[in-house]
């Protein structure tokens, strides 16, 4: 069994309407001095087999088609 971790994030000048709501939301609860808060996603994975070099081709396809929105948003994967 591999286990996986896939980590989904907005592109750099990518708006992040959720992440500014959040950073104003920290700042009214007291938290001073955070400069900039960028939301994304987070996959737990675990796929069949033991070939780590086929599951990070498959973890990549996963994300193209479906974990992620390529056109706004970047991914890393891990595998352990």
């Amino acid at each position: 069994m591999i286990k996986a971790r896939v980590t989904v994030t907005l592109k750099n000048g990518v708006l992040d309407p959720q992440g500014k709501a959040i950073e104003h939301a920290l700042a009214s609860l007291g938290f001073s001095g955070v400069g900039s808060v960028r939301q994304g996603k987070v996959f737990d994975l675990e796929l069949e087999g033991a070939d780590k070099g086929k599951a990070e081709a498959e973890l990549k396809a996963m994300c193209d088609k479906l974990l992620a929105n390529t056109v706004i948003e970047d991914y890393t994967v891990s595998i352990t």
